[in-house]
């Protein structure tokens, strides 16, 4: 049995040596500007492995932050991922071809879904 532990052990620590160890990312550019007394700030940054992050904003009319920017990154088959946003008042609104689109409405409803509706009108029928 201690043996086995032992062995366990050593292989964990074998293991841990084994892994990659991921190397640093340089920064290519990285700007920032601090609100001023109108509230405007911004900010723009760059790696080298293709992260770029921007957006600008200033105060909204409610006192809280108004922005608009965007976010890009290199995807696994080399293409470039963006989102593009807005968040104000209206809360954060993103836009990119990565998001998930509902489907067109009015769209088919399930039999499964109309039998549960007929049933629960006939229940609430029965009661009244």
């Amino acid at each position: 049995m201690k043996v086995i532990v032992i062995l366990a052990l050593v292989a964990v620590a074998v293991a841990d040596k084994l892994a990659p160890v991921p190397l640093p990312v340089a920064i290519l550019r990285s700007q920032q500007v601090n609100p001023d007394e109108l509230g405007a700030h911004s900010s723009d940054f760059e790696a080298e492995n293709g992260i770029k992050f921007q957006f600008a904003g200033n105060e909204g009319v409610g006192g809280g932050s108004n922005m608009a920017g965007s976010w890009s990154y290199l995807k696994e088959d080399g293409s470039v991922a963006t989102v593009q946003f807005v968040a104000d008042e209206n809360g954060f609104q993103p836009q990119s071809d990565l998001l998930p689109v509902a489907p067109a409405f009015p769209h088919p409803i399930p039999q499964f879904v109309l039998d549960q509706i007929a049933f629960a009108k006939a229940e609430k029928t029965d009661a009244e």
